[in-house]
């Protein structure tokens, strides 16, 4: 796929799990060249995957007498499945090393790993990008990091985070000067790349700790699994003059408008009457912290933090919330307004596209970093199970071309059967007058949201291009995502960082979608 100039490259984007583009061809001859026969090992190490666009080549890792499971996306799209079976050693360990040294590389740039305290880390730091043997770290580089340095927080004298926002001037900074689970995973892919990884890694276990654990009855009590959406380290007295550091999580219960995001660590409809309300609005905080938890180990190289029984623990609380029956029909996670994106209604109630695309990849994530045991043996297959049908709903409904508005154009209404096209009951009244002129000809986009009897036609920025790195859409969907963004590029862009969703609410609709809220105007 051939990235549009003005489009921010994903130069190295496995480090989040999810391969970058790749020519198959070249790909499989250099992966042939490394090792003649890593294919021929591969096939006595393991069949093929379960059904998922990707055939995923696997292998198994002892690490502390545990077999692990590692996944490398393959070219082929076809329907395989994961199966157990006794295999070599010493033929797992030539099919690690060579997968291993194959993460430093991509589209034939080999990326230099750089240790950082025995650990490996991908070399793009500060003092290792260079352009024609000079550093090409600015002044306004410097002075960011000095501003994120500025914002970290510290507990028992270590770093565990940064503020969400650092204003000296701010008498009252509200719940700003808190650290927040999804605010931190830029920050903390900052680190990394750098080569800090400490704080990450205190983040991660802290946040952990700070996980719900115990079942509740009380409604307006976390749910087991639930993580808080921020915290904030507070000093209590103590006898005899004493103090204590201690954390202090927030899980929605003081968040202004009472919202606690889904997408930091987990709150999704379960559809028990009593859980239903506050599980909404705490789940999807443990999607980021899982896609933090696979990023810092693909980039340091350090998998000692995923393996520990706590982390697994905290993995499989997550996935059993996220993957728990309820009343809900589709595959997709259904969330209340305000609990994603802004923290602020923006008239997405139901099954938002960004929602849906960090879900896969903290499917996708989890997946490869659970320990392979009689335990996860269920969790693995419902993961497997919901990952194909998640991908099939979301290519097939929330896609959007000119093709499909001809389609939704000639819908048939109160059909009941099925066999029925128009499954959702879409009216195409509900098609807004701007959408036929502003999608290329070659171009089309995800839905912003899709409910029986609407759909969301804006476009949502971080959903579709998450749903590119995470492949929730397929190749031609993601290339024909680009080809939108470059060519709308001035409605998208313009004169700032891209917007959070085109077209933005206005007059009544904003008065009504919104409740007049003077943060969340055009």
């Amino acid at each position: 796929m051939k990235v549009p100039s003005r489009v921010l490259s994903l130069r190295n984007a496995s480090f989040l799990g999810f391969a970058r583009s790749f020519n198959p061809s070249v790909f499989e001859r250099k992966l042939c060249s490394k090792k003649k026969d890593f294919l021929l090992n591969f096939n006595q190490v393991t069949q093929s995957h379960h059904a998922y666009p990707f055939r995923f080549l696997c292998f198994q890792r002892i690490v502390n007498d545990t077999q692990k499971l590692r996944c490398l996306p393959s070219s082929s799209f076809v329907q395989s499945r994961a199966v157990s079976r006794p295999y070599d050693v010493s033929t797992e360990a030539r099919v690690a090393s060579t997968v291993r040294g194959l993460s430093t590389r991509g589209n034939g740039v080999d990326v230099t790993p750089l240790v950082v305290g025995g650990n490996v880390a991908v070399a793009e730091g500060e003092n290792n990008v260079k352009k024609n043997g000079v550093s090409a770290k600015s002044e306004v580089e410097k002075e960011a990091w000095r501003l994120l340095k500025d914002a970290v927080v510290t507990y028992c004298g270590s770093p565990v985070g940064t503020v969400a926002a650092n204003n000296p001037g701010d008498k009252q900074p509200l719940n700003y000067d808190q650290v927040f689970i999804r605010d931190f995973v830029p920050s903390a892919l900052a680190f990394l790349l750098r080569g800090e990884g400490e704080i990450v890694e205190n983040f991660l276990l802290h946040t952990l700790q700070l996980q719900s654990w115990e079942k509740t009855v009380d409604c307006y009590s976390p749910g087991q699994g639930l993580m808080p959406a921020s915290f904030k380290v507070r000093t209590v007295p103590l006898e005899d003059n004493k103090f204590e550091e201690v954390l202090d999580p927030d899980f929605g219960e003081s968040a202004i408008g009472r919202v606690a995001p889904v997408d930091s660590g987990c709150s999704v409809s379960v559809g028990t009457s009593s859980k239903s309300e506050f599980i909404e609005m705490a789940l999807l905080i443990g999607l980021w912290w899982i896609i933090l938890l696979r990023a810092y180990g693909k980039i340091t190289g350090d998998y000692s933090l995923q393996e520990r029984v706590d982390v697994q623990t905290g993995i499989r609380l997550i996935l059993n919330l996220c993957l728990a029956d309820g009343f809900d029909m589709f595959p997709s996670l259904l969330v209340t307004d305000g609990s994603c994106m802004i923290d602020r209604r923006m008239g997405i109630h139901g099954h938002p596209l960004e929602i849906q695309a960090l879900f896969c990849s903290a499917l996708r994530c989890s997946r490869e970093i659970l320990t392979a045991n009689g335990s996860s043996k269920n969790l693995v297959s419902a993961i497997n199970n919901r990952l194909s049908a998640l991908s099939f709903h979301v290519r097939e409904y929330y896609w959007v071309d000119m093709k499909k508005v001809n389609e939704i154009y000639r819908y048939k209404t109160e059909e009941y059967s099925m066999d029925a096209t128009n499954k959702f009951n879409i009216y195409p009244e509900q098609i807004p007058s701007w959408l036929m002129d502003w999608i290329p000809e070659k171009g089309g986009y995800l839905l912003g949201n899709l409910r029986p009897a609407h759909m969301d036609f804006r476009f949502f920025t971080l959903g579709n291009l998450w749903s590119i790195v995470s492949s929730l859409g397929t190749p031609k969907q993601n290339e024909a995502i680009l080809n939108l963004i470059e060519a709308k590029w001035d409605d998208i862009a313009g004169h700032m960082p891209f917007k959070i969703c085109y077209p933005a609410l206005e007059n009544e609709e904003w008065r009504i979608i919104t409740g007049c809220d003077p943060k969340n105007t055009q």
